[in-house]
């Protein structure tokens, strides 16, 4: 045999602890395998036939290059196309006459012809589309080179040796500790997630927690989450997902079918999915989606019972969805669009009608704008697509409309949305109206018909935003959809989208010269709110205005929950003035009907002659946190501890208090449960852990009861290895 070298200069040398996982039987019942006992190793004679003693995979050289060493999984993790080696230690030196395969099989029934069992040569035989070479060979060890190609199938494969014989092939037996898997690969310029940005692949890649924005444009809040893509049975977790959806072994390495799979099986919908969506205040059969501090333990659930998780909403689709993504190797960002439109009608209108009398008319309103609403963005390449149209591309795993059947969202070009090339696949309209609408109010009389007297151009999609790159800083990039507003480039992509059927409005309206505005400042929960209602007249005469001001307690989808004032007032403007109203909400007014929310929402409307105002105002309430102190030497495998202290605010008790906490790479899921936190006392709880991960960490802890959510701390240290 052909032995082709390569000089070997320790690119490959950093350990990485070992272990094994579950392995399938017979890949090959018409082959015996070697007896390696028939001959012993130190004794083979000189032409004896050649067998296979070892075989090692190498982790201490592989996975720091392929920048694995994270994953704590006990088998070989590598990034496709690029190479990685194996020492294979052979009953006595190679000759010239001998010929060997590796073999990496996938799935149940491996075939050449799709992939899922590939061959590696190593002569001047040809095998299959992974490359194979020795880079060296010490007596009976040799170190072999395989690099597969970069489309290759991204799942776990089973490694055999096999050696040709004048008998036909003689294989290793079946080894789980030669098991690998076979990720997306960032780093490689072939691939097609290939990111050229270091620091964009640290962030997108290998970060493994992060923030996930909340609240309003103006009162921005935002959630710790921990993606924990790196912890213990995540990455067979999300490879279990994949089996479950019944998605061809063959297929996935495509990287546009994969995520268009898996926006689909994060939500349970139509596929038993992962997490069941509720927007409901009733949480009783599971878990209350402002409870979970992160991915894993809803992944390792799913994995383990087959059984969808309850609950989940947006933030919590676009967590482990973003886990998902980066545990596959795939760069991936978790986006917040403020003021984001539902349109249940598919145009790019948001109806929202009100009564003769200034009222909201909830019933007949079927439109909804969300305070916020969080999706994913991948960066791939786009070769079904026109030039100028890959890198980030929008994924949805929360279910709202239907794709080709499936609760799922995308993939779908940011560029393609921003120019409104709404033609190509995936559901571009859709979220270009969550981005674009017009908010349209409209007046419904006594025979139920519709007359609009106002749109707004700018609520919709005010504010698009995602966490910076080394930073948990929000990072604005509402340009990369959307041009300003009333630009000559807007003007062109709105036409444009009309063109490809989304519909705009074209109401004629007579342009208005009274104006209403709603300001307040941040509330902190359990506090009176103060509104400033501001009527602007820039006409010569003074005006009287019949106003109405409506008060609810609404959850951030838009859709009221309770409603705690109705409130009928007049005021007169005099020419070209503002008049200022105040308003006082007493914390009792609203406290009583909060459930689990934390948004309120005012609207007033007015009437003056022929002119018809209208003006809308979401306040989130600012919740107290907890304290997070570490202590201890902050070093790998050293004992820290870490105490998380609350002391209840109010003035009344806080009842079945659930503490979560958990840190990726330093602390594993952990709960605590308080039947009842009097007013103004305070509880504190201790937990000792082992960092296993170095460099900069968090561990984040929740607090959830009955009467109060969405309580959070968050303590940030750095570990030495």
């Amino acid at each position: 045999m052909s032995k082709e070298t390569n000089n070997y200069k320790g690119r490959y040398s950093e350990p990485v602890p070992t272990s094994n996982l579950q392995n399938d039987e017979n890949d090959f019942p018409e082959f015996e395998p070697f007896d390696e006992d028939a001959t012993p190793r130190s004794f083979a004679p000189v032409g004896a036939a050649l067998s296979v003693q070892h075989v090692d995979m190498c982790q201490q050289l592989n996975k720091p290059n392929h920048y694995t060493t994270a994953y704590d999984i006990q088998n070989l993790v590598v990034r496709r196309g690029q190479e990685f080696v194996v020492r294979v230690t052979f009953s006595r030196p190679l000759a010239e006459a001998d010929d060997f395969q590796l073999e990496f099989l996938i799935g149940s029934n491996p075939s050449p012809s799709k992939g899922t069992l590939v061959a590696v040569t190593f002569g001047s035989r040809h095998g299959g589309p992974w490359s194979g070479q020795i880079v060296e060979a010490q007596g009976e060890s040799v170190l072999l080179g395989i690099t597969p190609t970069a489309d290759a199938i991204v799942g776990k494969f089973r490694t055999y040796v096999a050696i040709v014989t004048s008998g036909g092939m003689q294989r290793t037996s079946r080894d789980a500790n030669t098991d690998l898997y076979l990720l997306f690969n960032a780093w490689c310029p072939q691939d097609a997630v290939f990111l050229a940005d270091e620091a964009a692949r640290r962030e997108y890649v290998m970060s493994d927690y992060g923030v996930i924005f909340q609240g309003t444009v103006s009162a921005m809040s935002q959630r710790n989450w921990m993606y924990g893509q790196f912890e213990r049975g995540v990455l067979d977790a999300c490879i279990y997902i994949l089996d479950a959806s019944r998605m061809p072994i063959y297929n996935r390495g495509n990287i546009i079918q994969l995520v268009r799979k898996g926006s689909a099986m994060i939500n349970s919908q139509d596929d038993n999915g992962v997490l069941v969506g509720n927007w409901s205040d009733d949480y009783s059969m599971g878990m209350p989606p402002t409870s979970w501090t992160g991915s894993v333990k809803i992944l390792l659930q799913y994995a383990n019972t087959g059984v969808s998780i309850c609950f989940a909403q947006c933030w919590v689709f676009a967590g482990v969805f973003n886990t998902f993504l980066r545990c596959l190797g795939i760069p991936s960002r978790v986006i917040t669009n403020f003021n984001s439109a539902h349109d249940n009608t598919g145009n790019l209108k948001t109806d929202l009608i009100f009564k003769t009398d200034g009222t909201p008319d909830r019933r007949n309103t079927r439109d909804s704008i969300w305070n916020y609403h969080c999706w994913n963005e991948v960066f791939i390449v786009r070769p079904d697509l026109p030039a100028g149209l890959s890198g980030w591309q929008v994924v949805d795993a929360t279910p709202q409309e239907t794709s080709d059947g499936h609760f799922r969202c995308g993939p779908a070009s940011v560029t393609a949305i921003k120019e409104g090339l709404l033609c190509h696949p995936f559901d571009s309209g859709f979220v270009f109206a969550e981005v674009n609408s017009d908010v349209v109010f409209h007046k419904r009389d006594r025979y139920g018909t519709l007359s609009p007297y106002r749109v707004d151009k700018t609520h919709v999609g005010q504010g698009i935003y995602t966490q910076a790159v080394g930073s948990p800083a929000p990072m604005d990039i509402t340009h990369t959809y959307k041009y300003p507003e009333g630009s000559a480039d807007d003007n062109r992509t709105m036409a444009r989208a009309e063109e490809y059927g989304c519909e705009r409005d074209h109401s004629e309206l007579p342009d208005t010269q009274l104006t209403v505005t709603i300001t307040a400042g941040l509330v902190s929960l359990g506090h009176d709110v103060n509104l400033a209602v501001d009527f602007q007249n820039q006409t010569e005469h003074s005006t009287t205005v019949q106003a109405h001001l409506a008060g609810s307690v609404v959850f951030y989808t838009g859709v009221i929950s309770k409603s705690f004032r109705d409130q009928n007032f007049t005021v007169t403007v005099a020419a070209n003035q503002t008049e200022r109203v105040m308003f006082r909400i007493p914390a009792q007014e609203y406290m009583p009907h909060l459930g689990s929310q934390l948004s309120l929402q005012f609207i007033v409307t007015g009437q003056a002659d022929d002119q018809s105002v209208s003006a809308i105002k979401v306040i989130e309430m600012q919740t107290p946190s907890l304290t997070l102190m570490v202590s201890g030497q902050p070093q790998v495998q050293q004992e820290m501890i870490v105490t998380v202290s609350f002391t209840n605010p109010f003035n009344f008790p806080l009842q079945g208090v659930h503490l979560a906490m958990e840190g990726a790479g330093l602390v594993t899921h952990r709960t605590r449960y308080y039947s009842v936190i009097e007013p103004l006392s305070s509880i504190s709880w201790k937990e000792s852990f082992f960092p296993r991960l170095d460099g900069p960490r968090c561990i984040v802890a929740v607090l959830d009861s009955i009467s109060l959510r969405q309580v959070w701390g968050r303590a940030d240290i750095v570990i030495s290895a």
